[in-house]
């Protein structure tokens, strides 16, 4: 395949590996919320036969809460960083400037 001059082509392509690395960079407790989503689910999948009686949906329900707690702190986690870094380190190199 001949492509020709006048067609659009980007100089690099993003793939969704390269996206999740510089994600990793610019914010660190992406992946962390993300390892920690899939762990808790492969552990609830786990879980999963050896549920004893309870219902199908009260495992998920409790699979799905936990889950969602360990990428909301990631997320709470990360918001905390950012604000110290930005608020707290900031104005001390500021007053050292002047």
């Amino acid at each position: 395949m001949s492509k020709s001059k006048s067609q659009w082509a980007p100089e690099h392509e993003d793939t969704a590996y390269t996206k999740l690395l510089q994600k990793a960079r610019e914010s660190p407790f992406v992946p962390v919320g993300l390892g920690s989503f899939v762990t808790v689910v492969a552990y609830g999948l786990y879980l999963l036969k050896g549920r004893g009686k309870m219902k199908m949906s009260l495992h998920l329900i409790h699979t799905r809460m936990a889950a969602q707690a360990c990428v909301v702190g990631a997320i709470t986690l990360g918001t905390t960083y950012t604000m110290y870094k930005d608020y707290m380190l900031k104005p001390s190199t500021d007053r050292a400037q002047k």
